[in-house]
């Protein structure tokens, strides 16, 4: 099957972009461009842990809705929150009203402060699991990868929740760590020139 999609523009792009309407610009714009702000970084570790069992257009077309009721996914914010809160974000109909990963949500922002009191940053500790590109997949191949495995496991140690191992590696995919844009698509150059420009953190 080919993987991909001819566009409007007469250039080829990954062929899951023609899926929906919202999804062009996603893949255009943002899908496998390296991120190391903290920020961006949590929200979408958090809209991952949403997306489980949904598929990602259900959160990509509530995402501004998910970032006005988390407060722009501002994570001393989140960690702050209280029953009120939670109370709150399960009556908002703009939003996935799950408990356990609304709850999850905060309860990793709590987490999240005690990395980066750690570490540094959020984004010193995720780009050190950036996989060698000689243990890469072909790509779009996989749904998980040794070190998808390995910083899903190590969260879960210090205590993070929905971050397994698909979940991580869709979060590596979406955030830059992997190229993970078919060979013939035209944005899959865009994406390394931006990779080859980034200072990972830390």
């Amino acid at each position: 099957m080919n993987a991909t999609t001819v566009g409007h523009d007469g250039k080829l792009r990954c062929r899951w972009c023609e899926a929906a309407p919202e999804f062009l610009h996603y893949h255009d714009t943002e899908w496998g461009f390296p991120v190391s702000d903290d920020r961006r970084l949590f929200e979408k570790l958090s809209l991952e842990g949403f997306q489980s069992g949904l598929s990602w257009r259900t959160i990509l077309v509530k995402r501004e809705n998910f970032r006005a009721a988390f407060h722009h996914f501002d994570i001393d914010q989140i960690a702050r929150y209280t029953e009120h809160d939670l109370d709150r974000l399960l009556e908002d109909k703009g939003i996935v009203r799950h408990r356990g990963k609304i709850e999850a949500v905060i309860h990793n922002a709590q987490r999240a402060q005690e990395l980066i009191k750690r570490e540094g940053s959020l984004a010193a500790f995720i780009w050190r699991y950036e996989p060698d590109r000689s243990q890469l997949a072909k790509p779009q191949t996989a749904s998980t990868s040794a070190q998808s495995i390995a910083l899903s496991k190590e969260l879960k140690k210090q205590g993070w929740k929905f971050v397994g191992p698909t979940t991580v590696y869709a979060f590596m995919q979406a955030m830059g760590l992997i190229n993970d844009h078919v060979e013939d698509c035209s944005i899959r150059i865009k994406v390394e020139t931006a990779r080859q420009h980034f200072q990972p953190p830390g």
